[in-house]
């Protein structure tokens, strides 16, 4: 998948990398996303975003016009992302389920944060649920929760529904 990471820090460059494996073909950059910067995803299926950048409607709108089809959080947070524009223009979003955070050391959270990034990643590659990472306005998880894996919620590898 072809992905353009906006707002990288230096001590994120490492971990993203040894998550990726060379999977993805990540572009990494320190600019914050914003009106001014959307067009570094030109050709891109994919940004990685993070709560500082600007993921309002007329950026999502910019988004979807440059075929971006999903945008993945390296945090917990999605309240930057409109999530509204984002499903009328059917791109999805997934964050970092807060849960698989518990009991994760500071000096480990950045390894985890990109790891967990690249999976919802592979997931969308591979076409399966992303389980409680997906962040959609009409996520698949929130209506079929009870009925996938139920021993671990976290991890779905069924179909998408939509």
């Amino acid at each position: 998948m072809k992905v353009v990471a906006y707002s990288i820090k230096s001590f994120e460059k490492e971990p993203l990398a040894i998550a990726n494996q060379k999977k993805h073909e990540i572009t990494l950059i320190s600019n914050a996303l914003n009106a001014d910067t959307v067009s570094y995803a030109a050709g891109k299926e994919a940004v990685i975003v993070f709560e500082d950048d600007d993921v309002s409607e007329s950026v999502i709108h910019k988004l979807a016009d440059l075929g971006v089809k999903y945008i993945a959080t390296r945090s917990t947070s999605v309240a930057q992302i409109n999530q509204q524009a984002a499903a009328a223009r059917n791109i999805k979003i997934a964050n970092v389920p807060l849960g698989v955070l518990n009991g994760i050391k500071d000096r480990n959270m950045a390894m985890k944060l990109a790891e967990e990034t690249i999976l919802n990643l592979d997931k969308w590659q591979h076409k399966t649920c992303l389980g409680m990472a997906c962040a959609c306005a009409k996520s698949c998880h929130k209506t079929t929760q009870s009925t996938i894996e139920p021993n671990n919620p976290l991890y779905n590898d069924h179909k998408q529904v939509s």
